[in-house]
Parts: C-alpha cells; structure tokens; sequence
C-alpha cells in the first residue's frame, strides 16, 4: 500500500512519493487526444489537497504500479473519473468492474480510449477528431495518381509524417 499526496500526471496516472501508478481497470484520454487535458483536469481536482490510498494490485504497466487508489472517504478515483464521463472501464483487465459508471455515449465520444481497448494496430496515427459522416451522394475521396495519401510521405517527405517517439 502507498499513501500520500499525489502528482496528476494524466487522467490514469499518478505519482506518489517517487512512485508512478497506473489507475486500475481504466483508460483515460492521453493529453493530445480529445477530452485528455479535460480528464487530468478532473483527476487534479479530485486530488487536490487529499491523501490518496494505493493499494498495489502487484501488476506493472510500462514501469507503473498498477493500483486501485481511493481517497480518504473511500471514493475509487477510477469509478469517479469513469462516472464524469472522462475515461471508460477497460473490461480486459478490470472484469467490467466500472462499465456500469459509464455514461450513456462516453464510448462514442472518447472513441480514441475506446479504440485502443479494442488492439486496433495504428490507433495512435488516428486524426486527433472524428472525422464527419459522408453525406448522401458523397463517395470515398479520390486521390489523383502520383499525390500522396494522407497516411503516406508525399515525394518530399513532410515532417509530419514522421513517427512521434
């Protein structure tokens, strides 16, 4: 068990003490997705001057305790930030423990999160917004012979198109 004051790192992360943890059982938007810096906002909030209680599940998430973290009058921080419609139960490792705190539509609009629960390979490349429904009469776009697709370098190789590390 880890106790004290926290560091928001992100909607699903924190710090406490030199000890970086992973919210159990959710997934919450990454800062330069839609709804990211919303969802940090609320976990800072929540936190704010509390001692938060971690109780190490003895999993590992990329160097981060994963742990089920409440704050001193029991709240689950996990179930609170799912209830605010800012991060979605992630069945695969928390048994469907917070899905019943979803709002209705929260899949719809953190469909990144949701995505990336689902394995999608390239989910990270995605557009950062939901692209519009075609209209009626409206077809796939067309790309000229010779132009680059908007997932490929054009013949110069814009900046763009290079991997975020």
């Amino acid at each position: 068990m880890i106790r004290g004051r926290c560091h928001v790192i992100d909607g699903d992360t924190i710090v406490i003490g030199r000890e970086r943890i992973r919210l159990f059982g959710i997934d919450a938007p990454e800062l330069d997705h839609p709804y990211g810096k919303k969802s940090k906002w609320a976990m800072i909030h929540l936190c704010r001057g509390q001692e938060i209680t971690a109780t190490v599940t003895g999993e590992l998430s990329y160097d981060r305790h994963v742990a089920v973290c409440t704050l001193p009058d029991g709240r689950d921080l996990s179930e609170e930030l799912v209830k605010q419609g800012l991060a979605l139960d992630w069945p695969a490792f928390s048994g469907g423990r917070y899905r019943q705190f979803e709002p209705g539509g929260v899949r719809k609009r953190l469909w990144r999160a949701s995505t990336r629960q689902w394995g999608a390979p390239g989910w990270n490349d995605l557009p950062t917004s939901r692209p519009e429904a075609p209209t009626a009469g409206s077809g796939p776009r067309r790309v000229p012979p010779g132009a680059s697709s908007p997932r490929s370098p054009g013949p110069s190789g814009s900046p763009r198109d290079e991997p975020r590390w």
